[in-house]
C-alpha cells in the first residue's frame, strides 16, 4: 500500500454507519492516523453552522461523504420530501464550504437509485440522465444526483477537486436490519431467521415463542433483479477512488451480477435453514425493474474489482445477524 493517507487529515461523514465502519478500518489499514467521524450527536450536517463549525474543528485535507438519510422502498415512499432535503442540504453545503476552504478533496457518494427507471442493462455512467428514476426513490436519488452536477460545475469553474461515485446496493455484517427502514437483504434475513427461530415476545406475561412461523412474506412479484455490492468491497472501491481518481465523469462501484429477488429470497432461506412457505404480495411495489451495473470505469481508472462472491458474503451477513440479533 502507498503512504498517501499517512499524513492526511481525512473526515469521513456517516463514519459511524454501516458502510462508514469499513471505509475507517480501509483507511486504518492504509496507515491514517488522522480520522475525524462528525457524529450526528455533535455536527447535524443538515444545519449550515453545523458544518462550518465541523470544518473548523476538524480541518481536513480530504472529506468522504457517506453521510445519507436513507432506507428501503417502504421508508422512500413515507418520507420523500425528508429524504429530499437533508440529503440535498448535507451534500450541497459541505461541498460548498469545502471549496470555500479549499480543501483537496471531496469524495460524494451517489446511489444507484440515480439512475433512470428504464436504464438500459448494463448501466453506463453516461446513461445516468437519460430518464426520470423509479419514482419510490427518486427524490432521494435526485437530491444525490444533485451532488455530480455540483462536482462537475465546480470543478469547471473553481478546479475544485470533487469527484462523485454510483455504488450500488450494498449488504453485509453489520447492515441495518430495523424493519421500517432497512434494505431487501437485511430486511429477507431479518424474516427468514427469526421465522425459524423466534426472539421472545416482549409483552408483560409472555413467556416467550417456542414455535417458529411457517411463512414469510415478501413484497412485489419477486420477478425484478438486483446488483449488490459487500459493504467491505464497497469501502475498498471508494478509498481507491479516493487515492486514484481525479476525474469529472461519474464512476460506478459494484460487481456487475444480478440476481432476481425471488432467487435472492431461495439463497437466504437456504442459509438461514428456513423451509417454509413464501409468500408474494403483488400489491407492493417492486421499484425498478433490473439493475446491473457495467464497472469497466472503476477497473480502468483506479483498478477496482470486487472480491467477495455474493454466496459467501450472503452466508457471513446471515451469521452475523445470527450472532448479534438479540442485541439489535
Amino acid at each position: 500500500m502507498s503512504s498517501f493517507f499517512e499524513d492526511r487529515r481525512v473526515v469521513v461523514t456517516g463514519g459511524a454507519g454501516f458502510l462508514g465502519g469499513y471505509v475507517v478500518d480501509g483507511l486504518k489499514k492504509r496507515g491514517c492516523e488522522h480520522i475525524d467521524l462528525p457524529k450526528i450527536e455533535d455536527y447535524d450536517l443538515v444545519d449550515l453552522k453545523n458544518i462550518v463549525r465541523m470544518y473548523e474543528n476538524m480541518q481536513p485535507d480530504i472529506v468522504i461523504h457517506l453521510a445519507a438519510v436513507v432506507g428501503g422502498i417502504g421508508a422512500n415512499r413515507e418520507h420523500p420530501g425528508e429524504f429530499f432535503y437533508k440529503n440535498l442540504m448535507m451534500g450541497v453545503q459541505l461541498i460548498e464550504q469545502a471549496r470555500i476552504r479549499n480543501i483537496e478533496k471531496f469524495v460524494a457518494i451517489g446511489t444507484v437509485c440515480a439512475y433512470p427507471k428504464f436504464t438500459p442493462v448494463p448501466f453506463k455512467e453516461e446513461d445516468v440522465w437519460n430518464g426520470y428514476p423509479e419514482q419510490t426513490n427518486a427524490p432521494y436519488g435526485l437530491a444525490k444526483k444533485m451532488l455530480l452536477v455540483q462536482s462537475q460545475a465546480y470543478r469547471q469553474e473553481y478546479g475544485f477537486n470533487s469527484i462523485f461515485l454510483l455504488p450500488v446496493n450494498l449488504y453485509g455484517p453489520g447492515d441495518n436490519f430495523d424493519p421500517a427502514s432497512s434494505h431487501v437483504i437485511p430486511a429477507l434475513i431479518k424474516k427468514c431467521v427469526d421465522a425459524v427461530d423466534p426472539l421472545p415476545r416482549l409483552a408483560s406475561g409472555d413467556a416467550g415463542v417456542s414455535d417458529g412461523l411457517d411463512y414469510i412474506e415478501c413484497w412485489g412479484t419477486g420477478n425484478v433483479s438486483r446488483e449488490f455490492i459487500y459493504a467491505a468491497d464497497a469501502a475498498e472501491g471508494i478509498l481507491l477512488a479516493t487515492e486514484y481518481y481525479n476525474g469529472s465523469e461519474p464512476v460506478n462501484i459494484g460487481t456487475g451480477c444480478e440476481i432476481t429477488i425471488k432467487e435472492l429470497v431461495r439463497k437466504i432461506a437456504e442459509f438461514a435453514g428456513f423451509t417454509g412457505k413464501i409468500r408474494w404480495d403483488n400489491s407492493k411495489p417492486d421499484g425498478q425493474p433490473r439493475r446491473r451495473l457495467d464497472i469497466s470505469k472503476a477497473k480502468k481508472y483506479f483498478g477496482f474489482e470486487a472480491k467477495t462472491s455474493f454466496e459467501q458474503g450472503l452466508k457471513a451477513t446471515v451469521d452475523w445477524y445470527k450472532a448479534n440479533r438479540k442485541q439489535l
